[in-house]
Order: C-alpha cells, then sequence, then structure tokens
C-alpha cells in the first residue's frame, strides 16, 4: 500500500511561529518536498475557541507570544452558542472550521501536489493511500489533526474512503520481532478508577471484546480470548504478559499526566509511568496497545505549555510499540463502548489497525453525529516500519522464520554475561538471542551516563550446528550515534564504528566516553 508521511516541525531560529512541514515517505521519487510557514493568528483563535467548547483539560498555548489582540475569527453569520452549550449549528461550524484551516495550514503548494499525486498512485493501484502524520512540535500534539477537511461537505482526513490516517513518530526505537497471529489475544487491565464499578465495567468491555456474534456469520471472524487483571500490582502485571503471548493490551482506569507517559494507577498507591510499561510490551511483543483513559494521546504540560515526548502514546511508540490507540481527550463510557465494539468486529474481520480505526470512527459518527466531538477523540499512532496487520487470515496462508532454538542435544549450554569492572560493578546475564545496551530502561542492559546513547550497542549469539555439536560464537554490534563503543586490543582502545566485532572470553569493552567504566564479556566454562 503506498505511503504518504508528513512532518511538521517548530523553527526555533527563526521565530516562534515559524514552522517547516516536509515530506518524510512518499511513493515517488520526486514527492519529497518542504516547505516554510507561518502560524497563522486565525488558526490559533480558532484553536482558542474549540478548547474553550470542546477540551476537558487546562488549555495548551501554541503561540504564548503573540500580542495580537482577540477578534472573532469566524464569518459573520455564525452566531456564539449560550453559555456551556457545546451542540447544535455553532459547535458544528466550528468544527468544521477549524479542520478547514488545518488542512489549508498544511497542505499548500508543493505539500498539496504530493498529496494529490500519492493518491492518484494508490487510485491506479486499486488501493488506498496510507497517510502518516508526524507532529515534531510538542505544542500542536494536543490539536484534533484528525479533522482536517479540504472543503466544506468533504469528508475529514480520518474518514476518508481512500486514504488511511494516522500519527507517527521517526524518533523510534527498531520494530521487535513480531509473531503471527490468526487470533486475537487481549489482555483487559482494570486499574483503579473511583467512577467505575469495575467488575461490572469488566464484564461489559469483555462481552463487547469477544462477542462471537458480531456480524451475524461468525465464521468471517478471527477468534477472540480475552483475560482480565482487575487492579493487579505492576509485578502481576508484567508476569502475566511474560507467561501468556498476547497481541493487544487493553487498559481502562484512571490516569495522570506525566513527563514519563503518563501514570497509570493499577492500584491507588501503585502507578505505573509510559515508559516502564514500554519495556515489557516491547518485551513481551505486543502489537497493539489500547487505552480508554482520556489523557492517552494527550502531552503532559507546564504553564500551559507541552513537554516534548510526554503523552503515553509518544512514548510507547518511541520505544518499539508497533500501534498504540489513546483518546484526545474525556470520552463518555457509552461512547468508548461504541467504539470498542466496532473497532474490535473490524480486527476481527482480519482489517489492519489503521482501517479498523476509520471503521470505529466511521460508527461514532453515525451514532453520536458530527457535531459532538466522540469521533474526533481516537488517536492511532503507528509505528513507521509497521503495516498495520494485526492477525492473518488462514485463507491466505502463513510463512514464517522458523525457531532457530536447537533443542537439547548433549551437554548444557555455557551462559554468557558482561561484567562491570568498577567498583561493586553489576553483572548482567546475557540473552542466548539479542542483548540490548544504552541509556534508556528499555534497554536489556542500561548504562546511565550521558555519553551512552539511547539504542547504543547491541551483543548477539550465533549458532553453528557441527557434527552435533552446538558452536555459540558472541558478537558485538555498535549502534551508538557517534561510533563510541571501544574494545580493548593488542594495540591498546580501539573504537568501533558501526561495525560487528567477534567476542572472546576476558575481553575488555567501553561504552561511551574513553574515560567510562570498563566492562568484561565472559563465557562461563570456557
Amino acid at each position: 500500500m503506498p505511503s504518504l508521511n508528513l512532518a511538521i516541525a517548530r523553527l526555533r531560529n527563526t521565530g516562534t511561529d515559524n514552522f517547516a512541514i516536509w515530506v518524510v515517505k512518499a511513493p515517488y521519487p520526486s514527492g519529497y518536498v518542504l516547505r516554510d510557514c507561518v502560524w497563522p493568528d486565525e488558526l490559533n483563535q480558532v484553536w482558542q475557541e474549540w478548547q474553550q467548547m470542546f477540551a476537558g483539560h487546562s488549555h495548551l498555548d501554541i503561540s504564548p507570544n503573540s500580542t495580537s489582540q482577540k477578534t472573532n475569527p469566524f464569518p459573520i453569520d455564525w452566531i456564539s452558542p449560550p453559555s456551556g452549550q457545546t451542540t447544535g449549528p455553532y459547535s458544528s461550524r466550528l468544527m468544521q472550521y477549524l479542520g478547514m484551516n488545518l488542512w489549508r495550514w498544511i497542505f499548500d503548494g508543493q505539500i498539496l501536489g504530493s498529496l494529490e499525486r500519492s493518491r492518484g498512485i494508490a487510485m491506479g493501484q486499486h488501493t488506498r493511500l496510507r497517510f502518516r502524520l508526524e507532529i515534531r512540535d510538542p505544542d500542536l500534539i494536543a490539536l484534533p489533526w484528525e479533522i482536517m477537511q479540504r472543503e466544506p461537505g468533504q469528508s475529514a482526513m480520518s474518514l476518508s474512503q481512500d486514504l488511511l490516517f494516522s500519527r507517527t513518530s521517526s524518533e523510534v526505537d527498531p520494530l521487535p520481532h513480531l509473531r503471527t497471529d490468526q487470533a486475537l489475544s487481549i489482555l483487559l487491565v482494570l486499574g483503579h478508577d473511583d467512577k467505575l464499578q469495575l467488575e461490572q465495567e469488566a464484564a461489559i468491555l469483555e462481552q463487547t471484546l469477544a462477542d462471537t456474534s458480531v456480524g451475524g456469520n461468525s465464521q468471517r471472524y478471527a477468534p477472540c480470548i480475552v483475560n482480565q487483571l482487575l487492579q493487579p500490582t505492576p509485578q502481576e502485571l508484567i508476569q502475566e504478559l511474560e507467561t501468556r503471548a498476547y497481541n493487544v493490551f487493553f487498559y481502562a482506569g484512571h490516569g495522570l499526566p506525566d513527563p514519563d507517559g503518563g501514570l497509570l494507577f493499577l492500584r491507588p498507591d501503585m502507578p505505573l509511568n509510559g515508559i516502564e510499561l514500554a519495556q515489557v510490551l516491547t518485551h513481551t511483543g505486543v502489537k497493539l496497545a489500547v487505552f480508554n483513559a482520556c489523557w492517552g494521546a494527550q502531552p503532559a504540560a507546564i504553564n500551559h505549555q507541552a513537554i516534548p515526548a510526554s503523552s503515553l502514546a509518544e512514548v510507547l511508540i518511541r520505544h518499539g510499540v508497533p500501534a498504540v490507540l489513546g483518546m484526545r481527550d474525556e470520552i463518555a463510557d457509552h461512547e468508548s463502548h461504541s467504539f470498542i465494539q466496532a473497532f474490535t468486529e473490524a480486527l476481527r474481520s482480519h482489517k489492519p489497525i489503521d482501517e479498523a480505526v476509520a471503521q470505529a470512527r466511521q460508527e461514532l459518527l453515525t451514532v453520536y453525529k458530527y457535531n459532538q466531538p466522540a469521533w474526533t477523540l481516537p488517536v492511532l499512532y503507528l509505528h513507521p516500519d509497521f503495516n498495520g496487520e494485526l492477525i492473518k487470515n488462514l485463507d491466505e496462508g502463513i510463512t514464517e522464520l522458523p525457531d532457530t532454538a536447537i533443542p537439547d542435544i548433549g551437554s548444557p549450554l555455557p551462559s554468557a554475561s558482561l561484567r562491570s569492572l568498577a567498583p561493586k560493578g553489576k553483572t548482567w546475564l546475557l540473552r542466548y538471542g539479542v542483548t540490548r545496551i544504552g541509556r534508556t530502561k528499555d534497554n536489556d542492559i542500561v548504562i546511565p551516563e550521558p555519553s551512552v546513547s539511547k539504542r547504543h550497542a547491541e551483543i548477539f549469539c550465533r549458532n553453528t550446528l557441527t557434527d552435533a555439536t552446538l558452536v555459540q560464537s558472541y558478537y558485538l554490534q555498535d549502534f551508538s550515534t557517534y561510533g563510541t563503543t571501544w574494545f580493548l586490543g593488542t594495540n591498546g582502545w580501539q573504537q568501533i564504528l558501526r561495525e560487528e566485532v567477534p567476542l572472546k572470553s576476558g575481553m575488555q569493552l567501553k561504552f561511551g566516553s574513553a574515560k567510562s567504566e570498563t566492562w568484561e564479556f565472559i563465557i562461563e566454562d570456557s
């Protein structure tokens, strides 16, 4: 399926209201275009008006230094609604007006030309265009980009029949190995929430997710298994994810914005932040994380200014979770249940995740009408390397790489470790597959030093079978930003520049600065 990816970033050195919009990925060579533009004062005013009418959170400023006086940004025949009213002609026109202004700001000149040609390529291939939007400025994250529309009477981008809309980020960790699944396997987690009757809510959600009568022809639908945890401890949650193979993680409960990807309150006194959750989701192969919480796609903020990369959805995507669905703002329980049912039906009919979201969004629009914000609330993030496929149809045939693990052939395999030579240094046992080393908590070995890259290096094992004897060989691969991985050779410390180096027991290594701590690679019984 052809894909067009756009990115938006603020140009800090040319003025606070200057932005760059450019094509990151296009289905044809000359489609990679760029343009500079200014955030218009009119758009700033209509965004403020939107927040006053629809937002259930503190207002976020995009142009806080603007000194222009507020004027009415709408046509003169638009009548302001009575105080507190969020329905009727005014709310519908406000939504339409903001959607068209967002469209016109982004799709102008060569950017519009790239979109139209990409759409034409998709039509020529008798398929849809996959459109992904990357917002690199945190102040723009909270905007409802899903409502963008070109003209009155045309569909919003997220409702388009020839386009699949999602958000994305290019600052991501690589995708983990993804299993080929033929059924939905959902872990339903209900955390602390004073507004929820947990047992009742769990029963409703489980019935909504696992209903086998969907569509009137259940044979067309993939099986669905739902297991639930009510107010688990973080340890219980991690153990459940590591014990069984889930492809969907579903959370409902209380949470708060936080710089580390929000806080999920599994129990009143047991929060779990987004970074901690990301580690276990990527480690256990979860493909889709869904959050029935009003802040899931909202960034944390200080003094009405958004904190970069702080929303739960962004944090999970950046750490390698393939797909994350969160709510941009508060959503009513009945609206949420309608969306979940339509979304699950679409997934079980083997639709890709972005198409399933579009179908469920259309259901919200049909039930709760255009001038209600319900259909605008779901926000989908997809990893740039993920095609959105959650499960495969049995009729398609499945080709999967064979398991390279070799059963017990004789004596147990020797174990390998990496030991710090610093006083009271740690010893880390290496995996038989790949061990990731870096500064952030999502790595297997965490070295919290400024000179160490987020994803710095990997140590991996290759198996060779010779005359029924299994031989293991370990290798070090550098991924650091500046090639700051070192090993001690015959001529002193040598720098590894994006290379693969064989490891021998007793070999000494450094990660980051040449003055950083020394590590020793050890193979037991060698």
